[in-house]
């Protein structure tokens, strides 16, 4: 009796009869979605693909961005967003020195942590609300989000860690508010293709390649990520790690290497690599995963909740697991006061700049991978995609986050066989879903971002091998805008030496073509009056005979 049922189950009999079950099930899931509205809309079979194969493409692209959620409010918060001086605790009888913003502070961390929280909510709003509109109005399947790269730009070189910059958090809103609505304005004329061609090709690929190395360098520093690197007084910056920095100058103190969870956040590098290594989807989630609950434990050398005021705040926050959170800094934080200053003007520029190459090279590239790009190097629904990015940087700035652009990641569903806008539009719904998980969203380390950080870079080096490095015209200019980028912590550097000096490069190039045609044209001359004066000699001869 025993060994006839083994035999139905281990012969395949009942596995094959609930394969075929499901199969039945799904093609007649996916021809029911195909002959309704929504598949006509989509275009379902017009683009050979099905539902099933769509949701499985959404899935993939969302488990490989979903990080961005965290990541992007980390380093957004990072430049102490809607946080002050006032909001700084102070003992009775004093006044607050701006010190206190930059050195551990309980009322200014609090003010932090909320707009933390803010800034989730807003990553997940401006993503949702992109993709969706990307489905829908262009019906490709491409996700967006607040793009890595603009944001760094934005914490670290325009506001500066915790407010320290030229530019405030409110003004550099409403830069990029400007610059989403001068984006949509070359997209609706058609400028915007271009305008990208304008720019020398290494440049183009050198800045892609800079900004990843900026984002690397951010995440290895103690503030922001791992903790491996930091200041040093000789050196400028060297190996650090420490159990203890000192408070006024950052540097070590008792030894390198010492921080746990310097080796904690290294354990979740170690697994994203491996889980990238192996193609496997959602990589930079495990990796962060891991680090973050390990750190959620409170009690040990690695927790994100230690036994203080603050660490006892977030950790009750913590507990309610699930909460739907309104924003309450961030939406509407835009200030135009300062635009009569050089500096909004150099970011305004410098955004614009990045959104024209990055954004714009990033679309293309989907198209080329996704199948649907034509002879000519467009695709079908580019003008409603371009309008759709720009327009979702217009609706993230008014939320409180930086240029939202399509992403990379959204190859992994490109890969699964996504084809059409049901697959941005299933995205948009789980950023949707994950809106009222913010109290575990707010609550992930930076010594778990930083790893994904570094990640991020090592993906964005990859333009690097279609430099032509034998054409030193070509080298000289990509390799100085990918070396200043991290050097001067800035990305306008970068992209201003990089094209500064390809202009001085070709200007050899013009003045000798400029010699050559004077000498061209002076030769020209010369025979034209040769050939007249032969003329002139002739006729004289005649008159005379």
């Amino acid at each position: 009796m025993g060994v006839e049922l083994c035999a139905k189950l281990g012969g395949g009999g009942l596995f094959t009869r609930l394969a075929k079950s499901w199969s039945k099930m799904e093609k007649g899931l996916n021809d029911c979605v195909s002959k309704s509205f929504i598949g006509r809309y989509f275009k379902l079979e017009a683009r050979k693909s099905c539902f099933t194969k769509e949701l499985r493409a959404a899935t993939a692209t969302f488990l490989t961005m979903a990080y961005i959620i965290t990541v992007n409010a980390t380093i957004l918060s990072d430049s102490g967003g809607t946080c002050s001086i006032a909001d700084c605790t102070t003992s009775l009888n004093q006044t607050a020195s701006p010190d206190c913003m930059i050195k551990p502070n309980a009322g200014y961390q609090n003010c932090l942590s909320k707009v933390k929280g803010d800034l989730i909510v807003a990553t997940v709003l401006s993503a949702m609300v992109g993709s969706i509109a990307m489905g829908i109005l262009a019906n490709l399947p491409l996700a967006l989000a607040p793009a890595m790269g603009p944001n760094a730009y934005l914490a670290y070189n325009l506001v500066g860690f915790h407010g320290s910059g030229s530019i405030s958090y409110q003004t550099a809103l409403a830069v990029v508010l400007v610059e989403g609505c001068a984006f949509f304005a070359i997209s609706a004329i058609g400028l915007r293709s271009k305008l990208a061609k304008l720019i020398p090709r290494s440049v183009r690929l050198a800045c892609a390649a800079g900004i990843g190395l900026f984002i690397a360098f951010v995440g290895l520093q103690v503030h922001q990520g791992v903790g491996l690197i930091g200041p040093d007084s000789s050196t400028l910056v060297t190996l650090t790690g420490c159990a203890n920095t000192n408070p006024e100058t950052g540097e070590c103190i008792g030894g390198k290497l010492r921080n746990p969870k310097l080796w904690l956040s290294l354990a979740g590098f170690l697994i994203t690599s491996y889980g990238l290594m192996k193609n496997v989807k959602g990589s930079m989630i495990y990796g962060i995963l891991f680090v973050t609950l390990v750190s959620w434990f409170r009690g040990t050398s690695v927790t994100y909740f230690p036994n203080t005021p603050i660490g006892d705040t977030s950790y009750n926050y913590f507990k309610k697991v699930v909460d739907f959170r309104m924003i309450k800094s961030t939406a509407g934080a835009l200030s135009f006061s300062n635009f009569n200053r050089s500096e909004v003007w150099v970011a305004l520029a410098t955004l614009f700049y990045v959104d024209v190459l990055a954004i714009t090279g990033t679309m293309h590239t989907m198209a080329e991978i996704g199948g649907y790009a034509n002879e000519q190097g467009g695709f079908e629904g580019e003008y409603l995609a371009y309008l759709v990015d720009a327009g979702s940087t217009i609706v993230g700035s008014t939320l409180g986050v930086s240029t939202v652009a399509t992403y990379v990641e959204s190859s992994a569903g490109l890969r699964e066989g996504g084809r059409t806008g049901l697959t941005a539009v299933i995205i948009g719904l789980y950023f949707f879903i994950s809106l009222f998980f913010i109290p575990l969203l707010s609550s992930v380390p930076p010594w778990a971002i930083g790893p994904s950080l570094v990640m991020v870079g090592v993906m964005m080096m990859k333009v690097v091998k279609d430099i032509n490095w034998a054409d030193m015209k070509e080298a000289i200019p990509a390799f100085i805008t990918m070396l200043l980028m991290p050097l001067t912590y800035s990305i306008a550097n970068g992209i201003v030496a990089g094209i500064g000096l390809y202009v001085a490069l070709s200007l050899y190039d013009y003045m000798l073509g400029s010699m050559r045609w004077l000498i061209k044209m002076k030769r020209m001359v010369a025979k034209e009056q040769n050939q007249v004066s032969a003329t002139a000699g002739v006729d004289s001869t005649i008159e005379i005979i």
